[in-house]
């Protein structure tokens, strides 16, 4: 069973039918190609509010594994995707965030401005990509090769309960796979 993927782009012009949207159906091509299904796409205004109830949706009620959105990274006053991302996170994955700009930088200095984040909530992982194609392309290529290791390892997190001092996840577990 395919991992459930959802792109977002955030994007004021794009939300306004004045620009389209590359940077997104890259982004979704590429997690198809990685056998993830694409379950959820949308395009938002740079709006906080709307990006964070949005992501809190598609992780807590759509219950996918990954989110990934696209726009709202950089250092423009409406750029707001990632505090829109840090309010609804559990924690963060800086790794993932730190790799994605390190590719960048291999093909401009400018990818050093990007402020994407990377972490999670429930069981969704959740990725900030720039807005431009070939910023998200080789964002998301950057991480494809763990991602579906690192939805998977978050699938089979047993649920906490208070006192039940298990919450780990035996490497057994994740050799299984996610549960059916």
């Amino acid at each position: 069973m395919p991992l459930r993927a959802g792109v977002l782009t955030v994007s004021d012009a794009g939300s306004r039918g004045e620009r389209e949207d590359t940077a997104g159906p890259a982004v979704a091509s590429a997690l198809a190609g990685a056998g993830f299904e694409v379950a959820e796409r949308a395009l938002l205004p740079d709006e906080e509010a709307e990006i964070a109830a949005l992501i809190e949706r598609w992780c807590d009620r759509e219950e996918l594994a990954l989110v990934v959105t696209t726009g709202g990274t950089g250092l423009a006053p409406r750029d707001r995707t990632p505090e829109a991302t840090a309010a609804v996170l559990d924690y963060p994955v800086p790794g993932l965030a730190e790799a994605m700009r390190a590719a960048g930088r291999a093909s401009t200095p400018f990818a050093s401005l990007s402020r994407g984040l990377a972490g999670v909530r429930g069981r969704t992982l959740l990725l900030n990509l720039p807005g431009s194609e070939r910023g998200a392309r080789e964002s998301i290529e950057a991480v494809l090769g763990v991602l579906r290791h690192a939805c998977q390892q978050l699938a089979a997190r047993r649920a906490r309960t208070p006192g039940d001092g298990d919450s780990d996840t035996t490497h057994a577990e994740l050799a299984a796979g996610p549960p059916e």
